[in-house]
């Protein structure tokens, strides 16, 4: 239960900020016809350019162990399949870290992008709470989650 408030606690601010934004600009919600009569355009992620500038060492992969369990783990599960317990019941579909094809087709500046940016379902990482050396770690993390062996 614990769990599930400090979920509701990290989503509610994000929820909000999406409602203003929403609200500021005079857009309306599309409805689900809508969503799904709209074509699907290729994702495009940023990112692509930057280069990860830590290497992964013993200790770093560690520290940024423990920052996923606070941050990452109610969503992508304890060992990165996607299945957290947030995850499982708000129904939502995560990717599989431990299956190699998942972040194959990625650059580590992608995916560094991508967390501290967030995505359709996933907040973004604040400078707040991960500078840019933690964020850099994660991906590092991510990657080691699909390595054979593990």
């Amino acid at each position: 239960m614990k769990l599930i408030l400090v979920g509701v606690a990290c989503m509610l601010p994000l929820l909000c900020a999406a409602a203003l934004e929403q609200a500021q600009s005079g857009t309306k919600p599309q409805t689900k016809a809508q969503t799904q009569a709209a074509p699907a355009a290729p994702a495009v992620i940023a990112g692509a350019n930057l280069v990860n500038p830590q290497k992964p060492t013993a200790a770093l992969l560690a520290e940024a162990k423990q920052h996923y369990s606070w941050d990452c783990a109610m969503c992508h599960g304890d060992t990165g399949k996607g299945d957290g317990s947030l995850a499982v019941s708000e129904h939502l579909k995560m990717p599989d870290f431990t299956n190699p094809a998942t972040l194959a087709g990625l650059k580590d500046g992608q995916i560094f992008t991508i967390i501290r940016k967030g995505s359709a379902t996933m907040p973004p990482e604040a400078k707040a709470r991960a500078d840019d050396a933690t964020v850099w770690n994660m991906v590092n993390y991510l990657r080691s989650m699909s390595v054979p062996g593990k």
